[in-house]
């Protein structure tokens, strides 16, 4: 009796977190209501607070039973460059490429939240919320901390400021892209960028990325 008990709050919990998710996806943390949550998923406020307490606990919750295997991917793509190369600095189109990788994997596995958590996790890299300025460090620090220093030993001519302002332009255009976000709706009436293809967004992505890092010196163009 009591497995099956565990295992319908276990069921009602999923439901919640993945009518959050696409809620959050489609109108954002703050114009996504309770209300809306509890309709999609058909259950009751008081079974959210049981299981998530609030509204913030939630939004934190949709994020962390996927941030875990996307870590571990990326990582692992990583770990597993590093080996091939002996040592030696692993190429940044390479470096780049895994961590794209890691994220078409999960973009194409609806298990690990498919297409939807990968939109969801960019557009609240590129809002910034409140709610999740504090844990999401904790989840990536390593993750970023690795790629950093892989980045660092194949370009080893950059002052780490740089680098910094690299990697930080870098992800920001991965986290935007991947948002959904296309900034020619602004300029043309028809674009012909499909920003909702993850493959197509990578093929063109990756290599735009892998130039704005190898880039010349600023210190170099300088002199």
């Amino acid at each position: 009796m009591g497995e099956i008990l565990e295992a319908r709050q276990l069921d009602t919990a999923t439901r919640i977190l993945d009518a959050a998710e696409v809620l959050f996806v489609e109108h954002g943390f703050e114009a996504t209501s309770m209300r809306m949550i509890t309709q999609r998923a058909d259950v009751n406020l008081a079974a959210v607070n049981y299981h998530f307490g609030s509204k913030d606990a939630l939004f934190q919750g949709v994020f962390t039973r996927r941030l875990t295997p996307l870590t571990k991917l990326a990582i692992s793509n990583l770990d597993r460059l590093e080996s091939v190369a002996h040592q030696a600095p692993v190429p940044v189109d390479a470096i780049m490429q895994a961590f794209m990788d890691a994220a078409l994997d999960v973009a194409h596995d609806p298990k690990r939240g498919g297409a939807i958590f990968v939109r969801l996790l960019s557009r609240t890299f590129v809002e910034a919320h409140p709610a999740l300025r504090e844990s999401l460090p904790r989840h990536y620090e390593e993750l970023f901390a690795r790629y950093a220093q892989a980045v660092a030993r194949a370009l080893p001519g950059l002052s780490d400021i740089e680098l910094q302002w690299r990697l930080n332009f870098a992800f920001s255009a991965i986290f935007n892209a991947f948002a959904g976000n296309n900034i020619l709706r602004l300029f043309v009436i028809e674009p012909v960028v499909n920003a909702r293809d993850p493959r197509l967004i990578a093929t063109y992505l990756v290599p735009f990325v892998v130039a704005g890092l190898t880039a010349p010196a600023t210190a170099l163009r300088h002199a």
